[in-house]
């Protein structure tokens, strides 16, 4: 899902609550070592990601924020801001020529330069709590 979070929405920020979880707590993000990524290059995206980037000459940046139950990526147009909710069980990354992340059949493909390699931590964070995400989530399934 994808939405203008440029100004505060109630119900934009519940429903984001409702999919991916409240944001970690000061602790939690500390323990963590971080929520958030540094900046990267968008290098191409699916069709429904157009009209949320520059149409002129500007280098597009997005960055991506943690919640217990998936990722954030937030998109920078201009003055707006568009956030792309992705859940951890629709979440998909490939590593090639580019930096592809996947879901619910749209993507958006990073620039693979310094700022996608200043990332590798973080991507792999990312990996890891998707499996502990999914196997609890499983073993909480499998036992009811």
């Amino acid at each position: 899902m994808l939405f203008n979070t440029t100004y505060v929405d109630n119900a934009i920020t519940r429903e984001i609550n409702t999919l991916l979880g409240k944001p970690y707590s000061f602790l939690k993000a500390i323990q963590l070592k971080g929520t958030g990524s540094h900046r990267m290059m968008i290098e191409e995206v699916s069709p429904h990601f157009r009209n949320v980037l520059n149409t002129n000459s500007d280098i597009n940046y997005a960055n991506i924020e943690l919640r217990p139950k998936g990722i954030i990526l937030h998109i920078n147009k201009g003055l707006q801001n568009y956030s792309w909710i992705i859940p951890y069980f629709k979440l998909a990354l490939f590593q090639s020529e580019t930096l592809s992340i996947h879901a619910d059949g749209m993507f958006i493909k990073f620039r693979n330069n310094q700022y996608v390699r200043k990332n590798y931590s973080f991507l792999a964070k990312i990996l890891r709590l998707k499996e502990q995400f999914i196997q609890s989530d499983y073993v909480n399934i499998s036992n009811t």
